[in-house]
């Protein structure tokens, strides 16, 4: 993004990329399920949706997602300056 100074954006990290993949396959799968009436496969498909989360998480705490302090959020300007200004 405009601004970052810093090699990843938020949001793209190989595990945010995994987790969300993942995610959306078991979201559009349990789509496919709901229209068909089949509940176990609806569940089936929820249970991959929350492993996308899971595996994202287990990426992240692996060094493979962004860390916290490399957030414009959690970092802190000199006095009277804003975040990202360069002097």
């Amino acid at each position: 993004m405009a601004g970052s100074s810093h090699g990843s954006s938020h949001g793209h990290t190989p595990a945010a990329w995994t987790g969300v993949i993942i995610a959306f396959i078991g979201f559009c799968a349990a789509g496919a399920f709901m229209v068909a009436a089949h509940p176990v496969g609806f569940w089936v498909s929820m249970v991959v949706v929350l492993l996308g989360a899971v595996v994202g998480g287990i990426m992240r705490a692996m060094g493979l997602g962004q860390s916290k302090d490399m957030h414009p959020v959690h970092q802190v300007a000199g006095k009277g300056e804003p975040a990202g200004a360069k002097g």
